[in-house]
């Protein structure tokens, strides 16, 4: 069997499962593509170049283990692999540690928040680091600056320090254990020029709602409350102090906005244009945050 007619049967598979995709893809196909390019050990962008190739019969086994594991464990392709990939950056990844998807490497990556930042924009905060994606592009992104990154799970930092070796980026980032931002502040943090945070927000709804691929991740990482703002409402109270007078906070707040908007009525922010509209991602300054 070739290649490509391989991962149109087990996309097939996948399709019949019923699985639900947000981990790295949106569809059946690219999953299967995935974990078929994954297990014969070739680049996952690749898939033109190595479609036609005949596979053997251990390799047909080995690609149909691997999709019948995704199916019956739930579990996303990313912990499976042991690697997930944000803005063509790889990152180590295991279930101590949410799935690297934020929309903030979007913004970081094409240079939406560039306009916002000071000139001497020197110390940048990763809040809610979790494996330390956001901590590693935004050093890749600005080499001028010194990141922290802050989680309060220690295994989530275990995950975060793999990354950062594997990026050679130890000398510029710090990583500190803590509860939200005053466990930064407590550990010399600050004033910050800028704070990324892709923070727990799923309200307690969708949280029962969740498909059982979310459900496989740590639940700190997602579990933000009736309204989805706890962390939030203390976020945004103690955001001033930590930032420096020409300072933003960039947030993610995911299918929020509405209860968001409930929580903090009078705040004025800007909302930042992802891919997946402008809903997503909000930036606010600290002088209206004061």
């Amino acid at each position: 069997m070739k290649l490509i007619d391989c991962i149109d049967t087990q996309a097939a598979r996948l399709t019949q499962a019923g699985l639900f995709f947000g981990h790295g893809t949106t569809n059946a196909f690219d999953e299967a593509a995935w974990l078929a390019l994954w297990r014969l050990g070739l680049p996952l962008d690749a898939l033109d170049e190595h479609e036609q190739r005949e596979l053997n019969a251990a390799e047909l086994a080995a690609i149909e283990g691997l999709i019948e594991q995704r199916i019956t464990t739930r579990k996303p392709a990313a912990y499976l692999t042991g690697e997930a990939w944000l803005q063509g950056v790889p990152f180590t990844i295991d279930e101590r540690a949410i799935v690297p998807r934020s929309f903030i490497a979007e913004l970081i990556a094409d240079a939406s928040i560039d306009p916002w930042l000071h000139p001497d924009s020197r110390r940048v905060l990763d809040l809610c680091t979790g494996n330390g994606s956001l901590a590693v592009l935004a050093a890749m992104a600005w080499p001028e600056v010194e990141v922290d990154a802050l989680d309060l799970s220690p295994d989530a930092l275990a995950v975060a320090q793999l990354n950062v070796t594997r990026h050679d980026l130890g000398a510029r980032i710090r990583l500190l254990q803590g509860d939200g931002l005053q466990g930064a502040v407590n550990q010399g943090g600050g004033p910050y020029d800028l704070i990324l945070c892709n923070p727990p927000y799923v309200n307690s709804a969708s949280m029962a709602a969740l498909p059982d691929e979310y459900r496989a991740e740590p639940e700190l990482a997602l579990a933000g409350g009736t309204d989805g703002m706890d962390f939030i409402r203390d976020l945004l109270r103690a955001a001033p102090a930590a930032l420096s007078d020409t300072g933003v906070l960039v947030l993610e707040i995911g299918n929020e906005r509405e209860h968001f908007e409930a929580a903090f009525p009078t705040l004025e922010v800007v909302w930042m244009d992802t891919s997946s509209g402008a809903d997503q991602v909000l930036l606010v300054t600290k002088e209206n945050l004061l």
